[in-house]
C-alpha cells in the first residue's frame, strides 16, 4: 500500500473525472506518494496546519507499471536519503482502496489516523 495526501475537494473532483491527478503530475511528471512510515513526516514537512485533507490508500500492485521509488531531487529536502513512491500517471479510482480523513492536531502537526 502507498499513500497520497490531498485535499478533500481534489478527491471529490477526481470522482467526477474518473481518475485522480495532482498538480505535480503536470509540473514534475509524477504524483508524490509515501509509504506508511513516511506519511507523518511528509505531512508535517509540507502540510502543517492544513485542514480538510485526506489520505488516499492506493493499492501498489495496481499501479506497478507507472510506479517508481525515487529519492528527492533537492539535497536539502527533509526526506533526503529516503526513497519515495512516485506515480507517473493519473491514478484510476479503482486503485484507491480506501480514503481516510487526515486532520491536523491543534498545533498543526499530524499523526497517523487510528482508522489507517
Amino acid at each position: 500500500m502507498i499513500y497520497h495526501i490531498t485535499e478533500k475537494l481534489s478527491w471529490e473532483g477526481a470522482q467526477e473525472k474518473g481518475k485522480y491527478t495532482a498538480p505535480s503530475l503536470e509540473l514534475e511528471g509524477f504524483i508524490h506518494c509515501s509509504t506508511r512510515e513516511q506519511i507523518v513526516q511528509t505531512a508535517n514537512n509540507f502540510y502543517k496546519g492544513q485542514q480538510d485533507l485526506v489520505l488516499l490508500c492506493i493499492d501498489e500492485d495496481s499501479v506497478t507499471d507507472v510506479l517508481k521509488y525515487e529519492a528527492p531531487v533537492a539535497s536539502n529536502d527533509p526526506g533526503a536519503g529516503l526513497l519515495f513512491p512516485h506515480v507517473y500517471a493519473p491514478i484510476d479510482l479503482a486503485s484507491v482502496y480506501k480514503v481516510v480523513d487526515f486532520p491536523c492536531e491543534s498545533d498543526g502537526s499530524f499523526r497517523l489516523p487510528e482508522t489507517l
